[in-house]
């Protein structure tokens, strides 16, 4: 007996990365096919020493760039993403209290391989705290060794 799995919402954490790249790619795949909504959201990380509403102009610039370039790629899936920036201490705990938030079934995230551990710290913190399924998209390990063999 096959069993699919249905979502009706998606969130995808964007950066500026190949991985989240491709992430997007799946997370609009699925949207598209499936008929769900898809949430992109962009964390910036603000440092300890300073109030979570300070200014971080260039930050924010950064952050809304990749939402029109997330929500472009929607846009090529005949979807649309649901662009948010949120700030947080930690991008994997702000990551997890977005998909709370949004009550989301799945989050797609890119997740670059770390030398010294499988992935980062986001991605392992999103693993850990996820309230819902969570859909890795990595590159093959070959990949990795080549990348840090150059």
């Amino acid at each position: 007996m096959s069993r699919t799995i249905d979502y009706r919402s998606i969130l995808v954490p964007v950066a500026d990365n190949d991985e989240t790249d491709k992430a997007l790619d799946v997370a609009c795949r699925l949207a598209a096919q499936h008929g769900c909504s898809i949430s992109a959201v962009v964390v910036i990380e603000v440092p300890p020493v300073l109030p979570l509403d300070a200014h971080m102009l260039e930050e924010e610039a950064d952050a809304k760039l990749l939402l029109r370039r997330a929500d472009a790629v929607a846009e090529s899936y005949g979807i649309r993403a649901l662009g948010r920036i949120v700030r947080g201490r930690d991008a994997g705990h702000a990551i997890v209290e977005e998909a709370c938030a949004r009550k989301v079934e799945l989050v797609v995230i890119g997740a670059p391989r770390g030398r010294r551990q499988p992935f980062g710290h986001t991605v392992e913190s999103v693993l850990k705290r996820a309230p819902c399924r969570v859909l890795l998209i990595a590159p093959p390990r070959a990949a990795v060794a080549v990348r840090t063999a150059a």
